[in-house]
């Protein structure tokens, strides 16, 4: 036994050795570090925003519409979106590959293995040597592993790499957030302005038939001419076309949110119960300084997480360029069947097996095309970085354009208020004047023209200043932080999962979540200019 324990203390020895140097070993390629983006100091200057303490969003814009029905439909979306469930589900996959990763720091294979062998002995051979066993069996189990040593770093910086790409999924996940809201409020707010919209051409077609009553009875009195009959009957035709064009486009609005909802078409009709108001925003939006809003927006921090995850993989394609040291092992027991021997001595101690290797691997003539792959990696790296910085310059467009929309529209409303009024009132005094024949026919038709064009540009100008309003929000990256401490995957779709597959406690958002969020930390993109 003591012949035993010195090569077991020589092995430990070894191996504490081989830690030690694996530990001071080195990783090539390049560290990450965020790459410079050029962000404006403030936001150009616009009456319709408001500025807040530097970092600070509102949570829960959409509740500026004080619409309970939009924070239903919401609420509703952010439970049932089938796309956010699949980005959910994208979040395990990828924290799964990152274990999957770590797991290379072990050996590499392993494997237990056992074997039964018979053989016949020729009749001349066992004549020979006598006493020899004809029928000869032999059994062995052995276990056997083999560890690539990560000396060059490639396997650490593979980990980095699906770190990234982890952290990257769930990034995706809450930029998927924020376009949902969005897209359910702007889908809303269209809902509601077809429907004023329709309103509008309801009430303008039934002044249009009273028009056409009037200037009938004038024709049958005798007062005027067909003309006028046939002028307020065009009239109410064009404006009766218009009403079908906007039921269509209102059930197609309706399909849409039907879908960001989760749920049939016939299911939408009773959770827009209500009243078919287009929602009325703030007068101004509270922003904060683009620096610290854009770095909260999820889609940055995902192109600056993509960019770290190719940046880790130079280092993987270089490591391949150098020496890769193993080491492999057998342990095992045998036992055959020869002379006082038995298939069962296996199990003692005896009859183990012990063999230890090292190994070196030096790519030669495969060196172009590992050179080649370090090139392809650094080319993917660098459009990653591209993408990132593009990414961060087209965000400050959309919030810029949002609230130039938002302001826009603000102003536009205002005229158009005062002109839908005097149109109204320009149509009541037209048709006052017709049927006192001091006027023709074509001063009502023009009025009420002007009427049904005014009123629905008033409609249609509603609702795009809320659209104005939602398109700042979503350019800022708000609502993603509802989550919360909460978990990315239903309850009812990890039922579904575990039934497939042993997920083991992966299934807990405590082992697949981190514990801060890649947005609210924000460490990738603390470089931002």
């Amino acid at each position: 036994m003591t012949k035993l324990i010195k090569p077991a203390k020589r092995a430990i020895f070894f191996l504490a050795g081989v830690l030690v140097t694996l530990a001071c070993s080195c990783k090539v390629g390049p560290d990450y570090t965020t790459p410079k983006s050029s962000v404006a100091g403030q936001w150009i200057e616009n009456p319709a925003i408001a500025h807040s303490s530097p970092g600070v969003a509102d949570i829960y814009w959409w509740r500026h519409f004080n619409d309970p029905v939009l924070d239903s439909l919401i609420t509703n979306a952010c439970q049932n979106n089938l796309s956010l469930q699949a980005a959910g589900v994208h979040v395990l996959e990828t924290r799964a590959k990152l274990n999957q990763s770590i797991g290379n720091l072990f050996p590499q294979q392993q494997g237990i293995s056992g074997q039964l062998n018979y053989s016949r002995l020729d009749d001349g051979l066992t004549s020979l040597i006598p006493g020899i066993n004809q029928n000869y069996l032999q059994d062995e189990a052995l276990f056997s592993a083999t560890w690539e040593m990560d000396f060059w770093g490639k396997y650490r910086r593979g980990i980095e790499s699906d770190r990234a790409m982890f952290l990257g999924s769930l990034a995706a996940y809450d930029d998927a957030m924020v376009t949902l809201i969005a897209d359910v409020a702007s889908t809303y707010v269209n809902i509601r302005t077809l429907q004023e919209r329709l309103q509008v051409a309801e009430r303008n077609l039934a002044t249009q038939k009273e028009s056409l009553r009037i200037a009938t009875a004038q024709f049958n009195a005798g007062e005027t001419g067909e003309l006028d009959v046939q002028q307020a009957t065009t009239q109410l035709a064009q404006t009766e076309s218009q009403i079908p064009q906007l039921n269509e486009a209102l059930a197609q609005n309706k399909n849409g949110l039907a879908v960001l909802l989760g749920e049939r078409p016939d299911e939408i009709d009773g959770q827009l119960s209500g009243l078919e108001k287009i929602p009325v925003a703030p007068t101004n939006v509270v922003v904060g300084i683009p620096k610290d809003l854009l770095r909260r927006r999820p889609d940055v921090q995902e192109a600056g997480l993509q960019a770290a995850a190719f940046s880790a993989l130079i280092g993987v394609a270089k490591a391949n360029l150098y020496p890769s040291f193993s080491l492999s092992g057998e342990f095992g027991f045998s036992g055959n069947n020869e002379g006082n021997n038995s298939l069962s001595d296996i199990f003692n101690w005896q009859s183990h097996a012990l063999n230890a290797g090292a190994g070196l691997v030096m790519p030669i003539f495969n060196y172009g095309r590992l050179i080649n792959q370090v090139r392809v990696q650094d080319a993917q790296f660098q459009q990653a970085v591209l993408k990132y910085q593009n990414t961060v310059l087209a965000a400050q467009q959309e919030v810029e354009n949002g609230i130039a929309s938002f302001a826009g529209e603000q102003k536009a409303l205002v005229s158009l208020n005062r002109a839908a009024a005097s149109s109204r009132r320009s149509t009541e005094l037209a048709m006052v004047q017709y049927k006192g024949g001091q006027t023709d026919y074509t001063t009502v038709l023009t009025a009420e023209q002007a009427e049904l064009s005014v009123e629905n540009n008033v409609a249609v100008t509603k609702g795009n200043v809320a659209l104005g309003l939602i398109a700042i929000y979503r350019a800022l990256g708000g609502g993603w932080e509802i989550r919360g401490d909460g978990d990315v995957i239903p309850d009812s779709v990890k039922a579904e999962m575990a039934k497939r597959t042993d997920w083991g406690k992966m299934l807990e958002p405590s082992h697949h979540l981190p514990e801060i969020s890649p947005v609210a930390d924000a460490p990738e993109t603390k470089e931002i200019h």
